[in-house]
């Protein structure tokens, strides 16, 4: 009995002990989970770009040594003000090693702040024109507009996969954002930005398609970032270099525009939904007075009739809202870098992208001043602190839904990278979209020619001449046919970025069969990288006006001489209404990217793979246009 009684007293006196530790334990958690400050909630609401980085002072905008390892000094910062995401560039990422290496610094760094959150790190990793991971590590795809072709065919099936695998390869690396799928409606051929990067001009098949992906990136773990809110299909201008307006009736932006955002925040709550730097009119039409002084339509990202009263309110978004870069001249040039994070946060965005320069020494300070210029607009009331305090919240449970951490050691990490990404299953997929996407395209004015080409190709002896928009494509479709046929191809290749094309005429005067192909639109800032690349876009522009003109000059040879021709619209369809009256037969791929280091090693890519086999009819070219084309002439 004596026994039992002490028995019970021992377990009685562990059972007060637990208590008492535990109440020890959540006093010290309390503590640890005080109510952070409004400093601290403001750090949470910025994601950094780091792409650049010089530890010796340099003019504004004039470094570009590529950031691929943190210095102490950035990792004190983001420590020290709490901050809550970075964005990454093509320039900080080599190899996996590499990344995984640079992702834990960053997560490191952030563990040491005194709320401990882990970071947002975020890319912009689409597929397709927008991929910033190295191609011949990681597996990129041909884009959105690629799968759209699919769509009739194969449904949802490659957006899913697509998906699912770009989210698996980021996770591994320690990338737990995805700034994608766009899911803009493109319904302007003349939209310099978007157009290939949009699933279609359908805004059903948008929703059915960026809704798959979405639901497939976030089960693996990774969050989504739908793009760009309220919608950048309709527009002429690159936000980037100014500032678009999108003209439909509110009617028309329910219909369309909106539409995929609705179907998607209802059926698979994103976690993230990025602003576009955009005037839309019919859903505000308030102004606001620039810095130069000039009065002027609010874009949606400093819009709180579009952030607030529509996205949040009436379609019901939860989740995180972040802007796009605030680098863009869509908002840059209008507004200084303080002014322009205040009026976002008081539209209601939840994380500013982008908010001011760090690249180098120098700049370190304009972090701290952005952030009491913040705290200042917070105790002045122009931010309103109840909306601080719930926005916050927002991030934190959007950051405790999500793996942002990865698991294990860096060296588990690693194995686990180098078996997961670029997989030998994951570049069958990517070749697999690659062929069910190619769309073959009838020329109404003479449907009987189409096989022609082909003919000649599968001809021994035929001389076959590429014109290609570059000597990378060239090599690429080149090595392409020769890996894939069955019988020796003798190929010459034309350059347009060639200087003197007075070669040109001769080798097309001996060609049997002629295969063309030509990139529409030229490369936007989006898929060189953002407003650090401005410079380049000047002297690009004249080099692809070019271009042009040297491709419509052989193609008129080409034509003048009845050799049989081939034309590949290699980007947005819509080319094809200029080139395409040339050629026998039209193809379209949506797609044109490779890697000089992997042609070197033998491996074309999946695009060029894909063109080859259609090329030498192994293969069909099975996928349907999914916009429509401004002819009349060309029939699909």
């Amino acid at each position: 009995m004596l026994h039992q009684q002490n028995g019970w007293l021992q377990r009685r006196l562990c059972w007060v002990w637990c208590i008492l530790l535990g109440v020890l334990a959540m006093s010290s958690q309390a503590q640890q989970t005080a109510a952070p400050t409004i400093r601290q909630m403001l750090g949470q609401k910025l994601m950094l770009d780091l792409r650049y980085y010089c530890k010796e002072p340099q003019p504004a905008g004039a470094c570009r040594t590529p950031l691929t390892s943190l210095p102490a000094e950035l990792a004190e910062l983001i420590s020290q003000y709490d901050i809550g995401g970075v964005i990454l560039f093509a320039e900080n990422l080599q190899h996996s090693q590499q990344i995984i290496g640079l992702n834990r610094q960053l997560q490191q760094a952030a563990s040491k702040s005194a709320l401990a959150q882990p970071l947002f790190i975020s890319i912009d990793q689409e597929g397709g024109r927008v991929a910033r991971l190295p191609r011949q590590l990681a597996t990129s795809f041909s884009g959105n507009m690629a799968i759209g072709a699919t769509y009739p065919e194969h449904g949802n099936h490659f957006a899913k996969q697509v998906g699912s695998i770009m989210a698996t390869e980021l996770l591994a690396l320690g990338i737990n954002v995805n700034f994608a799928p766009t899911v803009d409606v493109n319904v302007n051929p003349d939209n310099p930005v978007i157009n290939v990067r949009a699933f279609s001009e359908n805004p059903a098949v948008v929703a059915q398609l960026g809704g798959a992906m979405t639901a497939a990136m976030q089960q693996q773990g990774v969050i989504a970032a739908l793009k760009h809110f309220p919608g950048h299909g309709d527009t002429h201008v690159d936000s980037h270099l100014g500032l678009p307006r999108v003209v439909h009736s509110r009617a028309q932006i329910d219909q369309v525009d909106l539409l995929p955002f609705a179907d998607i925040i209802k059926q698979h709550n994103p976690g993230m939904i990025m602003t576009a730097h955009i005037q839309y009119p019919a859903l505000d039409s308030s102004t606001f007075v620039a810095k130069d002084g000039q009065k002027m339509l609010k874009p949606a990202t400093l819009s709180r009739a579009i952030l607030h009263d529509l996205l949040r309110r009436q379609l019901g978004f939860n989740g995180v809202i972040v802007t796009d870069a605030l680098d863009m001249a869509g908002i840059s040039h209008f507004f200084s870098p303080h002014e322009a994070v205040i009026a976002t946060f008081a539209a209601g965005a939840d994380i500013a992208l982008m908010p001011v320069k760090l690249q180098n020494p120098a700049e370190l300070a304009s972090l701290a001043a952005l952030l009491t210029a913040l705290e200042q607009a917070v105790n002045s009331n122009q931010l309103d602190i109840a909306e601080l305090r719930a926005s916050y919240q927002r991030i934190i449970a959007l950051k405790q839904q999500y793996p942002l951490l990865p698991a294990g050691s860096a060296a588990a990490q690693l194995a686990n990278a180098n078996k997961v990404i670029g997989s030998p299953a994951h570049r069958q997929a990517e070749l697999a979209l690659a062929q069910a996407a190619i769309t073959r395209i009838t020329i109404a004015k003479d449907s009987k020619a189409t096989a022609l080409p082909l003919t000649m190709l599968l001809t021994p002896g035929k001389k076959i001449v590429l014109i290609m928009p570059d000597n990378n494509k060239a090599a690429a479709l080149k090595l392409a046919l020769q890996q894939q046929s069955k019988i020796p191809l003798s190929i010459s290749s034309l350059s347009l970025l060639q200087n003197d094309l007075a070669s040109a005429n001769a080798l097309l005067a001996k060609a049997d069969v002629v295969v063309s192909g030509f990139i529409t639109p030229m490369p936007s800032l989006a898929e060189i990288g953002g407003m650090d690349d401005i410079t380049a876009i000047g002297p690009l522009a004249a080099r692809y006006q070019q271009q042009q003109r040297d491709f419509l000059s052989l193609l008129q040879q080409v034509q003048q001489q009845q050799t049989a021709h081939v034309f590949i619209s290699m980007r947005a369809p819509y080319d094809v209404a200029i080139y395409g009256r040339y050629a026998d037969l039209v193809l379209a791929s949506y797609a044109y990217n490779s890697e000089d280091n992997a042609i070197a090693a033998g491996n074309p890519g999946a695009i060029y793979t894909a063109l080859a086999k259609v090329l030498l009819s192994q293969a069909s070219a099975p996928g349907s246009l999914p916009v429509t084309l401004p002819v009349t002439a060309i029939k699909h």
